[in-house]
């Protein structure tokens, strides 16, 4: 008798234990650094209002954001909504897009008017405080970064102590670090095209300041929505360079915003606690002077 309750007790903690194995991580749900935000004129202008916006962050746990938009006015509406922000417990981090419309996606990096509205907008600053950085902005052709404005504006960047946010391909980092090795850049999505985890590695480890963004990033989560064994190891060995965004670059995301974060959090819940804070608040705060907790 006793041997068959000994013989229970095993399986039934064997069951436990493989329960315990199959289920889900909890979700993270500590705040929230929504590192690539935009707020450009189709949703201020009409679709979502600072109320509607703000609403939807203040319910994901968003603390703060790097606003960048197009044009800059939807970032100085969100900067100019201070009782807004504060009531929502949200911070607004502007940065400068380099784009007042969308012709200037494909020719920025050469067009020096872009510098001239660039200067214009630091001179200006915002009412939640100065710009704190550039972008985003994308190069659709690597050698692109080559381009005199590019440079320009790197080398403004590193000067300043602006944070860069920049939608480019492997190459192009190189090309941008070249001309401004100690600038902060933001990669944003960290390789949407499909840059393998091994070449993210080696990026990070040749650019001690280089961080990644990771919203639209293609191969990071699993079926299960958990990340994958690649990007998760990435994190691991890099943990002070990671960041999650929702990238609201049409209307879609912003009526979405609420899932995009509810993601993001579930992949975190499955990181070590200290690790998920990290990634999810303490590496833009750190970037951008706020309070760690």
């Amino acid at each position: 008798m006793r041997t068959t309750r000994l013989v229970v007790a095993l399986l039934l903690a064997g069951c436990s234990l493989f329960a315990a194995a199959q289920s889900p991580a909890a979700a993270y749900t500590g705040p929230l650094f929504d590192a690539h935000l935009h707020y450009n004129d189709e949703a201020w202008m009409s679709a979502h209002p600072v109320e509607d916006a703000l609403g939807r962050m203040q319910r994901s746990g968003v603390r703060a954001i790097i606003a960048n938009s197009r044009p800059n006015e939807g970032t100085r509406t969100l900067a100019s909504a201070t009782e807004q922000t504060r009531r929502a417990g949200v911070t607004v981090v502007p940065f400068i897009r380099l784009y007042r419309n969308r012709a200037d996606y494909n020719s920025w990096f050469q067009d020096q008017s872009i510098v001239d509205m660039v200067m214009k907008e630091l001179a200006a600053g915002t009412p939640a405080g100065p710009y704190r950085g550039l972008g985003e902005f994308h190069l659709y052709d690597s050698a692109n970064a080559n381009g005199a404005v590019a440079r320009q504006l790197m080398q403004l960047a590193q000067q300043r102590g602006l944070a860069v946010l920049a939608h480019v391909d492997d190459s192009a980092i190189d090309l941008l670090m070249a001309h401004a090795p100690q600038a902060r850049l933001i990669w944003a999505h960290t390789g949407i095209g499909g840059t393998s985890p091994e070449r993210v590695r080696a990026l990070l480890n040749r650019y001690p300041l280089l961080m990644g963004e990771l919203s639209y990033r293609p191969g990071l989560t699993e079926a299960d929505g958990q990340l994958s064994p690649a990007w998760r190891a990435l994190m691991t060995d890099f943990p002070t360079r990671f960041m999650v965004g929702s990238d609201t670059w049409v209307n879609a995301r912003w009526q979405g915003y609420e899932g995009l974060m509810a993601d993001a959090r579930r992949w975190l819940g499955g990181l070590p606690p200290e690790l998920a804070r990290r990634i999810a608040w303490g590496n833009g705060a750190a970037l951008f002077g706020l309070p760690s907790d």
